[in-house]
């Protein structure tokens, strides 16, 4: 018999622990899975492996400024418009707080893409000739034995968890969404998926279109209306630009002047205090939030 999947915020949040290999799903200023990237903060999670998506935004800025971070597997870290290189990541790369993968999107899709098929390692093209090789001593250059020419050899990227943000999902993990960018890729070479979606709908509703199923079968449903906030969700609201730009300006100006505390004090606030993310909406406040809608 089927078995819903759907789980509470803290029961969801108890699959994640210190030290894991967690892989956040979204891209930029979009759909990044917030309810639970608080939880994550708000326990305290350490030495965590991060996998980024294929570009990674502030809510990894948003993890290393509160201490969770061990290693970041990306190809880069940024705010679109309000900043070409999260502050947060900027630093940690070069103070070499936080250890860098280097990588780029290419080559962080092949190595989830050996871990999808049980591979110990995967080849791709891209990175041949650079110096990404040099600076990532896990990536091999290897000669393909069909051709001769140079290849490079990939290592499997496997995340213990995989979180991600989606419009709907019915009870037993059927998720859909409006864009998926790479969550695809994080979910097949994950062991373990939990999906936060603006809204749960029947089963009957995933079936009347199932070309639109992205993901059969996640591990965990949260349900989390503006669970993305302050990112945008497609097809229900927009990013909150004012939220996002005063993490910038406060990071900046942290990481510029060696002043930690307004940033502590920012990362304590917004997500690390509130107890939920009920508390979290509540202190965003109504107006503000509908003021994000999309359409």
């Amino acid at each position: 018999m089927r078995k819903s999947r759907i789980l509470e915020e803290d029961d969801a949040l108890d699959l994640i622990e210190s030290g894991m290999t967690v892989s956040i799903g979204g891209h930029l200023n979009s759909a990044h899975p917030m309810l639970l990237i608080r939880g994550m903060i708000r326990r305290g999670l350490h030495d965590l492996t991060i996998v980024t998506s294929a570009q990674g935004g502030p809510e990894i800025g948003f993890l290393i400024a509160a201490g969770c971070v061990r290693k970041l597997i990306t190809s880069g870290v940024h705010a679109e418009s309000l900043a070409a290189i999260d502050p947060c990541y900027r630093y940690a790369a070069q103070s070499g707080v936080v250890e860098i993968w280097e990588a780029d999107e290419g080559i962080c899709y092949a190595g989830l893409r050996a871990a999808a098929q049980g591979l110990p390692f995967t080849v791709w093209h891209g990175g041949v000739g650079t110096s990404i090789p040099d600076l990532n001593p896990d990536l091999k250059v290897i000669e393909d034995p069909f051709t001769g020419k140079p290849i490079l050899a990939v290592p499997a990227i496997k995340p213990d968890v995989a979180i991600l943000h989606a419009a709907c999902a019915d009870e037993y993990g059927n998720v859909q969404h409006i864009h998926g960018w790479g969550d695809r890729a994080h979910y097949r070479a994950a062991d373990k998926t939990i999906v936060q979606v603006e809204k749960i709908v029947a089963n009957e509703d995933i079936r009347r279109d199932p070309s639109r199923t992205s993901i059969i079968g996640a591990d965990v449903i949260v349900r989390a209306p503006f669970g993305a906030h302050p990112f945008a969700s497609p097809g229900h609201y927009l990013e909150d630009r004012e939220f996002i730009g005063e993490y910038v300006s406060t990071a900046s100006q942290a990481h510029k002047t060696g002043e930690m505390a307004p940033l502590d004090t920012f990362v304590k606030e917004r997500f690390a205090s509130p107890g939920n993310h009920v508390e979290y909406l509540e202190n965003i406040g109504l107006r503000r939030l509908l003021s994000l809608h999309e359409y």
